[in-house]
C-alpha cells in the first residue's frame, strides 16, 4: 500500500498494529510534499520540527502501551483559517502574515486530543472568500490533475492536498460552496454538517480583535479520502463548546444499518435556470442509473422546493449582514472586492445575471440594519421549513455540486462559458451549494467519475438537518455503487 493515498482511518489501524511507526508516516508525507508541492502549492505552511518531535513521541508512547486517542500518530493539515497555537495562521491576509495564535480554534484542540500530528496549513482564497484558491502571501494553488486548473475554492488547498497525498485528512470550512466545490474539482469526499453542528471557535473570519459576527451559514467541512474518514472526524470534532455557546448539545444520531433496497432518493441532474455542463448532467444520469435497480425508490426533482431567484437573493443578502463586521475596514479589501461585484452584476446571460446578482449586496454592506437581519432571518426560517417538508418524502437528495469541472485558472469574478451560456463567475460555482448553507442542511460530495479531458466530477448527497450519521452511512452504501474515487497522474 502507498502510504501517502492510505486514508486516516486505515494509517492508524496500522500505527496502533505497529505495522508502520508515526516517523514513517511522516516521512512518507514529507517526501511527497517536498516532490509535488512546489508545483501545486497546497502546503502553504510546514510545521517540520515539531511534527517529527510528535510522530517520535508517539512512537514512543505505543512502545510503553499507550495510545493517545482513534488517530495516534496520523499527519493531517488544517486550512489556514483555524487558529493553531505557536503556528502561523494568516487566512491568507496580508495584515495577519506575521499571526501566531496563542490557542488553537476548538476543532484543531479536539483533533489532537485524538492524537493528530498536525504537519501543516493549507493554502487557500484570502480571507476564505472566493470559489478559487490565491492570496498574495503564499499564490496561487493549482489543480493536480491538471496544474493549469484551479482546485476551487476557498478551501483549494485541503482539496489538492488530500487528492495529492500531502495529508490523511484536512479541515476546511463552508459558507456557500467553500469545501464541497473543491471536492468537486479535485476528486476527494467531503462533509458540510448541519449549521452550528461544530463550533467555528478560533476560525478566521472574523478576524483576530472583531466581535463574534458570522452566526449563519459558516460551518466546518472534513476533507477525506473515504466516507470512513469523514465519519471518524465528525465523531471526534462535534459537540457543544463553551467557547460559542450557540452551538447546542445536540448528540450524533444513532444509525442502524440500513441496505439500499430500503432507501428512497430524490435526484436532480440540473435545476431549472441552472443547468451544468452535460458531462455533469451525464455523470449523474450514470450514478442514478445504477443506483435505480437497487433502490426502495428514486423520484426525480427538477428543481429546489422553494422560489429558487427569491433563495438566491436571501442567501446573498445573509452573507452580506454575517460578513460586514468580519475584519477590520480595509480599503484594499473593497477595493478588490467592488469590480468583482460589477463584473458579476454585468456580465453574462441576462437572465442569469438577474437570477443572482451581486449587487444586491451593497445596500446591506453600506447600510446594515438590525431589522434589516431580522427580516432575512425570518425568510431564512421559511426556506429551512420548505427544505425539511420536502426531505420527509426521501431520505436524501443527490444533485451536482457545481454548474462546471474544475476551469482554467481566471480573474475572480470572470464569466464561465458552460453550454452556450455565459454564466456570472458566482452563480457557477456557488448556484448549487450556497442554498444548503441558507438552509443548513448537511451535504456529502462524492467522486463519481471523470470529464472527458480527465477532470474530476462529484455529487452532492443531501440529508435532513441533525442527521449526518445517517447522511454518511446513506452516502457509504451510494459510494459502493456509484462513486468512483481515483488518484490524479502526478
Amino acid at each position: 500500500m502507498d502510504l501517502v493515498f492510505a486514508t486516516a482511518s486505515q494509517l492508524a489501524r496500522m500505527i496502533r498494529d505497529q505495522k508502520v511507526s508515526a516517523v514513517e508516516v511522516l516521512d512518507a508525507y514529507l517526501n511527497q510534499i517536498d516532490k509535488h508541492n512546489g508545483k501545486i502549492n497546497a502546503i502553504a505552511t510546514l510545521d517540520t520540527e515539531k511534527a517529527r518531535t510528535r510522530a517520535e513521541e508517539a512512537d514512543e508512547a505505543l512502545a510503553k502501551g499507550e495510545n493517545w486517542g482513534a488517530l495516534h500518530g496520523v499527519p493531517i493539515t488544517l486550512k489556514d483559517t483555524f487558529k493553531t497555537a505557536g503556528l502561523l495562521t494568516t487566512a491568507g491576509y496580508k495584515p495577519l502574515k506575521n499571526y501566531i495564535p496563542s490557542q488553537d480554534a476548538t476543532v484543531v484542540a479536539r483533533l489532537r486530543r485524538s492524537g493528530v500530528i498536525v504537519l501543516g496549513k493549507t493554502n487557500l482564497a484570502e480571507m476564505a472568500s472566493d470559489f478559487q484558491s490565491t492570496n498574495e502571501l503564499f499564490g496561487r494553488v493549482n489543480n493536480p490533475w491538471n496544474l493549469d486548473y484551479t482546485p476551487g475554492g476557498s478551501s483549494g488547498g485541503s482539496a489538492a492536498a488530500i487528492a495529492a497525498g500531502f495529508s490523511a485528512l484536512d479541515l476546511g470550512n463552508d459558507a456557500s460552496g467553500s469545501s464541497r466545490q473543491p471536492a468537486h474539482f479535485c476528486g476527494v469526499y467531503t462533509l458540510k454538517p448541519t449549521d452550528r453542528r461544530i463550533s467555528t471557535a478560533g476560525h478566521i473570519p472574523e478576524a483576530p480583535g472583531m466581535p463574534k459576527c458570522i452566526r449563519q451559514l459558516m460551518t466546518v467541512g472534513s476533507f477525506a479520502r473515504s466516507i470512513e474518514d469523514l465519519q471518524l472526524c465528525l465523531s471526534l470534532i462535534v459537540g457543544s463548546d463553551p467557547r460559542q455557546p450557540d452551538v447546542p448539545p445536540v448528540p450524533l444520531d444513532t444509525v442502524e444499518a440500513k441496505s439500499l433496497s430500503d432507501i428512497r432518493i430524490a435526484w436532480s441532474d440540473s435545476w431549472q435556470k441552472i443547468t451544468p455542463t452535460l458531462e455533469i448532467e451525464q455523470a449523474i444520469n450514470l450514478a442514478v442509473n445504477k443506483l435505480k435497480p437497487v433502490c426502495a425508490e428514486m423520484e426525480c426533482w427538477a428543481s429546489p422546493p422553494f422560489d429558487l431567484q427569491e433563495a438566491f437573493q436571501v442567501c446573498n443578502q445573509l452573507t452580506a449582514l454575517n460578513f460586514v463586521y468580519s475584519q477590520p475596514a480595509d480599503f484594499d479589501a473593497s477595493k478588490k472586492a467592488l469590480p468583482v461585484m460589477f463584473r458579476e452584476a454585468t456580465q453574462g446571460d441576462k437572465q442569469l445575471r438577474d437570477l443572482s446578482n451581486l449587487s444586491q449586496f451593497l445596500p446591506s454592506l453600506l447600510n446594515p440594519t438590525l431589522k434589516g437581519y431580522f427580516e432575512i432571518l425570518t425568510k431564512r426560517d421559511r426556506f429551512i421549513a420548505q427544505m425539511d417538508k420536502a426531505l420527509e418524502n426521501c431520505d436524501v437528495w443527490l444533485c451536482p455540486v457545481a454548474m462546471t469541472t474544475a476551469f482554467t485558472h481566471r480573474s475572480k469574478g470572470s464569466v464561465i462559458k458552460i453550454k452556450e451560456h455565459k454564466v456570472p463567475y458566482f452563480l457557477a460555482n456557488g448556484g448549487y451549494t450556497m442554498l444548503f448553507n441558507l438552509t443548513g442542511h448537511p451535504v456529502v460530495v462524492i467522486p463519481i467519475g471523470l470529464s472527458e479531458s480527465g477532470l474530476p466530477i462529484g455529487m452532492q448527497i443531501v440529508g435532513k438537518r441533525w442527521r449526518e450519521m445517517e447522511l454518511l452511512a446513506i452516502a457509504n452504501e451510494i459510494d459502493k455503487i456509484a462513486g468512483d474515487f481515483q488518484y490524479p497522474p502526478l
